[in-house]
């Protein structure tokens, strides 16, 4: 079991950093590191979408967003408390439930946005790391495909 653990979790990050080559997606804030990342649904295999619970459809969208500590060598995975609100251009908002996910020394947090063709969403989130809040916001084009 915990193979096939690993090698969703693994499956899943290669996924994300590959989606994520071509522009790093870090926001640096005061003592920690923020990597995110928002995709269609459907770049997950069946197998890993199943695993992490995520509704694998054209029209819904992952966003995954992990905290690391730079304050320490190999700046370790940080738990935070974390929520966030996702805008469209219509004004519409949408709450965003994220899910902790700890495999190993890996923790990162998946939220789901349901999403129309072409349609952008500006994301803010905020986190607690034990030190304070912590804003950031970013912003993701999805497309139906």
């Amino acid at each position: 079991m915990k193979k096939l653990i690993k090698g969703l979790f693994f499956g899943f990050l290669a996924v994300t950093f590959m989606l994520n080559a071509n522009a790093e997606n870090m926001k640096k804030i005061d003592n920690v590191d923020v990597h995110y990342i928002a995709f269609g649904a459907t770049f997950l295999t069946p197998k890993i979408a199943k695993a992490y619970n995520i509704e694998r459809s054209r029209y819904n969208g992952v966003i995954n967003i992990s905290v690391l500590n730079n304050t320490e060598k190999n700046k370790p995975a940080k738990r935070v408390a974390i929520s966030g609100k996702a805008r469209n251009d219509l004004g519409q908002i949408k709450s965003l439930e994220f899910e902790e996910v700890i495999e190993g020394d890996a923790i990162y947090y998946l939220a789901q946005v349901k999403y129309s063709h072409e349609e952008t969403f500006y994301f803010d989130i905020t986190l607690n790391d034990g030190s304070g809040n912590k804003s950031f916001k970013f912003k993701q084009k999805f497309y139906v495909d």
